[in-house]
């Protein structure tokens, strides 16, 4: 499998999403997942506290204790869970939930620690501090971000580097062939300031409502997808995940597969290079809306993206 850098880390170009492990995966199938994943070239392994209520990280577990060192390893805190208690991101609570995840992970250090959405309750500098923190003392080696808009990541951002904090290296969005709003800002922020980004597609109880999903206009996806596979003898997933692989500023999607079948299938979009033409076959159906101010720059300042940025640190 392909790598490539994220922050201070290298990666490989598949992130293994581990939110479905301990749950709909029995443990045994998880382990001999994660196996696979590693034996192909896998090196990104993805969690968050809040998967069956630490369930995820604690299945994890026996299998980091064998392969911490082979892999980078993320996870999240934001939305409530049973240990520590609550939800947030205070201070006081990243710094206990951290703990908690530890221990869940049987690890001393976590690679990569995200925030897995804002807390409007609690002021953006106490939380970066807390991160910042998490970094110094150890127990965290970067951090990232979940599902910020592009202002409040932008403005986190500059705050991390007036402050000499701990940076945001990473974001990880929603983003599909079927969900683009992330070209309109957040792609070309991530792009300008050097962050990477590691996509995940929403999980099927929450954002995959049918009214946002099966509609016509991603049905034409499928089948755009579907003609493309059946021309390169490969699967529509496999399409979707190359078609993310090729996209600009993308540093490793993040897989979700339920069953070894389904990583199986996955992995075989590692080594599928789209074409141009395929790519504008499969972009045509469901673009990102137009917007303002990035239409306007686009068709009367030709701007339509925004060059990488210096930045002081």
């Amino acid at each position: 499998m392909k790598t490539t850098t994220l922050g201070p880390f290298t990666v490989s170009r598949l992130c293994l999403g581990t939110m479905l492990m301990g749950a709909k995966t029995p443990t045994d199938e998880s382990h001999r997942m994660l196996d696979r994943f590693l034996e192909a070239g896998g090196t990104f392994v993805d969690t968050a506290d809040t998967y069956s209520d630490g369930g995820s990280e604690e299945t994890l577990a026996p299998w980091l204790a064998d392969h911490r060192d082979e892999v980078v390893l993320a996870t999240k805190v934001r939305f409530p869970v049973s240990d520590p208690g609550g939800a947030g991101l205070s201070a006081d609570r990243i710094a206990r939930a951290c703990e908690a995840s530890l221990r869940r992970l049987g690890t001393d250090v976590i690679d990569l620690y995200q925030v897995h959405a804002p807390d409007p309750d609690v002021p953006l500098e106490e939380t970066l501090e807390a991160l910042d923190a998490l970094v110094r003392a150890g127990k965290v080696r970067a951090v990232g971000a979940s599902n910020f808009p592009a202002w409040l990541l932008a403005w986190s951002v500059a705050l991390q580097d007036r402050e000499g904090w701990a940076p945001f290296v990473s974001l990880q969005p929603q983003y599909s062939l079927v969900e683009r709003s992330a070209e309109i800002e957040l792609l070309p922020f991530c792009r300008a300031a050097g962050l990477g980004v590691i996509p995940a597609d929403a999980s099927e109880t929450l954002e995959e409502a049918p009214e946002r999903r099966a509609i016509e206009r991603n049905f034409r996806v499928v089948d755009a997808a579907g003609e493309i596979a059946e021309a390169r003898g490969a699967t529509i997933a496999q399409v979707a995940i190359a078609w993310l692989l090729g996209t600009e500023g993308i540093t490793a999607p993040i897989i979700g597969p339920r069953t070894m079948e389904q990583l199986e299938d996955l992995l075989g979009a590692d080594g599928l290079e789209l074409t141009d033409a395929e790519r504008e076959r499969l972009e045509a159906p469901a673009p990102p809306p137009p917007v303002y101010p990035q239409r306007m720059l686009r068709e009367q300042s030709g701007m339509p993206d925004v060059p990488r940025v210096a930045r002081a640190r």
